[in-house]
């Protein structure tokens, strides 16, 4: 797994773009700027998904503003790092001061370090909100999607008579919406995430690919080797057009003509 990651990784080539949408899909937030994650409470909790139960999250404070409390959200962190033997230490001095780009480097390396555990996958089974509402944190982190339906279940339930008990069934029905749209959320978001690792799988295997050929071109370019049959065969191949479906066809009646004539033999003497 990776934990100690150069800074000439791939992992620090991620746009903010892409981690802000891995945050907000995975947790189910809203945030726009990666500094708005510097308290330290996102890191705590994506931990807590990839390792679920493993951070004590009734000591994070979401709500943190001041230096002071989100140093405390870093040490809940630095110590689950330390019990799952993660080595990695946080500059948690430059990471609370806000700068985009301590911030944008620390979640880059956190991306890709539960990426490596659970291969990109979200797991399905750890519901962001739910997590967030047991440990009665969700009201105060900011962008939370269930944010207003929690202030309106606080002010349903200080009404009183019939008024009251219509905006409970009202609350329930509101509330059976909204895990419906959780679950459609989730759904999609996964769906987006195997597109997205599909995708990344593919341009891979397509770079990798392309690697080859380009290797192979460039031996058959050799001034001592471009005019030898076989290397202007591979050529023909290398050369044709997509649509051209006997390239290999007629490659290999170039070689059989070649050898008929003697040129590879005398090629090869050429070369001795």
């Amino acid at each position: 797994m990776a934990t100690n990651i150069g800074m000439m990784d791939s992992a620090y080539f991620v746009g903010r773009n892409e981690i802000l949408t891995w945050i907000n899909n995975r947790l189910q937030l809203n945030l726009s700027r990666v500094e708005e994650a510097a308290s330290g409470a996102v890191q705590c909790q994506m931990i807590d998904m990839t390792y679920p139960g493993a951070v004590p999250m009734h000591k994070v404070n979401f709500d943190a503003k001041t230096e002071y409390d989100m140093i405390q959200n870093y040490k809940v962190l630095q110590e689950v790092f330390n019990k799952l033997k993660i080595d990695k230490h946080i500059e948690v001095n430059r990471l609370v001061k806000g700068r985009p780009l301590d911030n944008l480097e620390f979640l880059q390396w956190l991306k890709r370090y539960c990426d490596s555990v659970n291969g990109g996958i979200m797991n399905e089974n750890y519901d962001p909100v739910e997590r967030r509402l047991k440990v009665g944190k969700e009201k105060s982190l900011k962008g939370s999607k269930s944010s207003k339906s929690l202030q309106a279940n606080s002010l349903y339930s200080s009404a009183s008579g019939e008024l009251a008990g219509n905006n409970k069934n009202i609350v329930s029905k509101q509330g059976k919406s909204g895990a419906a749209a959780s679950s459609d959320v989730r759904a999609l978001s996964k769906e987006v995430t195997d597109l997205k690792l599909s995708v990344d799988l593919l341009e891979k295997e397509r770079d990798f690919y392309f690697a080859k050929l380009r290797d192979i071109e460039i031996l058959c370019q050799t001034p001592q080797v471009e005019n030898h049959p076989i290397a202007v065969a591979v050529k023909k191949i290398l050369y044709a057009a997509d649509a051209k479906e006997s390239a290999l066809e007629e490659a290999q009646e170039y070689i059989a003509q070649a050898i008929d004539n003697g040129e590879i033999e005398e090629a090869a003497n050429d070369e001795d």
